[in-house]
């Protein structure tokens, strides 16, 4: 979103837009569940390359030092893409919009290369090849090129998904739509996960494999939830963004400023980020290689000698075994994320602690005393890093699978909180810092349009006060790089320790190849190793959560 910016007094140039934000629907729940509904789609889409995936390139024969190499690909496209779209969407003019056309095309380009992914071995066998290694080495190359790809657009999708979320809701929703959009999330994994612990080969026959029906389902959900969030919203069109004679804005201007930005950053605000950083350590292992640990534990100390040497599909059902446990952890967190905002205390009730109705004294007074028996967000998000930490430390002693499943389960809980905290307090610091600010003027929406007459919109007067426009923008921008640099940092002790405790391919999914090329299972199992590092990084985030708190209260 591009606006003036600044110093009011200067003649800065002003963005011009057609039109009025709108969402179908009669109510405001069903408003907001179709605004975020895209979300579900994603997060299925993640949850297929992060159950399948792994498992995958381990029984192609990679190692899994090198499958963590693999994997930053996830932590470099959200670095790249998420800021590119966001700057070329800000200024797109497209008559359906600035940010559905970039959800719609990636939505595209995700699906053809999940469906690649699946055919990867008879896409290789098409081309001629048919000597075994080097279908084998093919395989895993297009297997490789095709999740940069998945990872690539998907961020496309994703930033766009929450640009559209961040410009059509006016500041007082936007709490609102972080919580609905979390609860989106927890819906897509609960969905995504149960799919992946059905073995869709069975039930709906050899056809297909099961990784094959796994990603033709991820992509045609995408495409379903993308599209009736882009049927449902119309956006404003930008007309005008004044910038016209200053040429265009480049790639690598955009990360200028970002860089620039992150460096001076309000005190609060980089607390938050602090915090986002250290926790990201923890959650980057866990959400990559969480149902492949499962799995792993049950083919380690549960599985019979004959159920490991007699299965044809080891991937597959490493696959559901760890989507069983994720289930379990995908119910937690959408429980979570529909309960826990109504006994936790939010900001605003904290900056009414002194209020008191002079009405129905009783129930004021029954409120009240209920009041003050709620936790802050604050002290929850500390709670839930603690939580975290707690379960993950337990990761290297596991030796059941009714052991890993439980304390993968109770992470729900911590990561219910960790898609609704930092959004709410980042937030309420822009809020905060924009209040402080000079005024613009006193034009604001103060609910979603329902299919409004299309209006000319000069931005100058409406946009500042409405929303915070560039500012919300960099600071969501500054986050998110907060949220991605400790996947690098994760994927780089995920090498190390695989390097040193797992060298060879892994015994369980390498089945077949050289076994003098195995590691063994008597010593500590490597995910295991990065999960139990992941709980001390939680643990100093549970501290930078008590410095934030303690910031907020000078």
């Amino acid at each position: 979103m591009v606006s003036g910016g600044g110093n009011v007094g200067a003649m800065m140039p002003l963005a011009q837009y057609t039109g009025t934000p709108s969402v179908r629907g009669s109510s405001d729940p069903m408003r907001m569940a179709l605004l975020t509904l895209s979300l579900v789609g994603l997060q299925i889409t993640w949850n297929v390359e992060m159950t399948y995936c792994t498992p995958y390139l381990l029984e192609l024969g990679l190692t899994k030092s090198r499958i963590s190499l693999v994997w930053i690909a996830g932590p470099l496209s959200g670095l790249i893409m998420q800021p590119v779209v966001g700057v070329i969407s800000d200024r797109s003019k497209n008559r359906w919009g600035r940010r559905r056309p970039f959800m719609v095309g990636g939505t595209i380009l995700v699906s053809i290369f999940l469906l690649l992914l699946g055919w990867t071995k008879e896409v290789i066998q098409t081309l001629g090849i048919r000597d075994k290694e080097a279908v084998r080495d093919g395989t895993i190359v297009l297997a490789v090129l095709s999740i940069y790809g998945i990872d690539f657009a998907i961020n496309a999708v994703q930033g766009s998904c929450r640009g559209l979320i961040v410009d059509t809701l006016p500041i007082p929703k936007q709490q609102s739509g972080s919580s609905w959009a979390s609860r989106m999330v927890a819906v897509g994994s609960l969905v995504g996960y149960a799919a992946g612990a059905i073995d869709l080969g069975k039930v709906f026959g050899t056809l297909l494999g099961d990784s094959q029906f796994k990603q033709s389902v991820a992509a045609l959900c995408l495409c379903i939830t993308v599209g009736i969030t882009s049927w449902a919203v119309t956006e404003r069109v930008l007309v005008s963004d004044g910038l016209e004679g200053q040429g265009s804005l480049g790639a690598l201007d955009v990360l200028k400023t970002i860089a620039k930005s992150a460096i001076h950053l309000p005190k609060n605000i980089q607390a938050i980020c602090t915090v986002q950083f250290w926790a990201w350590i923890g959650w980057f292992p866990f959400l990559f290689y969480s149902t492949t640990w499962v799995g792993e534990i049950y083919l380690r100390y549960d599985a019979s000698a004959d159920e490991k040497s007699n299965s044809d599909d080891l991937t597959g059902k490493v696959g559901r075994i760890g989507s069983l446990a994720l289930i379990a952890f995908s119910i937690i967190t959408f429980i979570m994320s529909v309960l826990l905002p109504f006994f936790v205390k939010s900001p605003e009730e904290e900056t009414r602690r002194g209020f008191r109705p002079r009405s129905r004294q009783n129930i004021a007074s029954f409120a009240v005393d209920i009041e003050k028996y709620k936790p802050s967000l604050l002290n929850t998000w500390m709670f839930s890093h603690c939580i975290f930490a707690a379960s993950m430390v337990m990761a290297p002693f596991v030796q059941s699978l009714r052991g890993a499943t439980i304390i993968v389960a109770l992470c729900g809980v911590s990561w219910a909180v960790s898609c609704w905290a930092p959004f709410t307090f980042l937030g309420e610091e822009i809020n905060r810092l924009s209040q402080s600010g000079p005024s613009y003027g006193h034009l604001t929406r103060s609910s979603i349009e329902l299919e409004s007459p299309m209006q000319v919109h000069n931005n100058g007067a409406e946009e500042a006060s409405d929303s915070t426009g560039e500012n919300s923008g960099k600071y969501l921008g500054i986050l998110n790089v907060y949220t991605t640099l400790p996947q690098f940092v994760g994927t780089a002790i995920s090498w190390v320790v695989f390097s040193l405790l797992e060298p060879g391919k892994s015994p369980e999914l390498s089945k077949g190849s050289d076994p003098s090329e195995h590691h063994g299972t008597d010593g500590p199992n490597g995910i295991g190793v990065c999960l139990f590092i992941g709980a001390v990084c939680a643990g100093v985030a549970a501290v930078a959560t008590r410095r934030l708190k303690h910031l907020q209260n000078d």
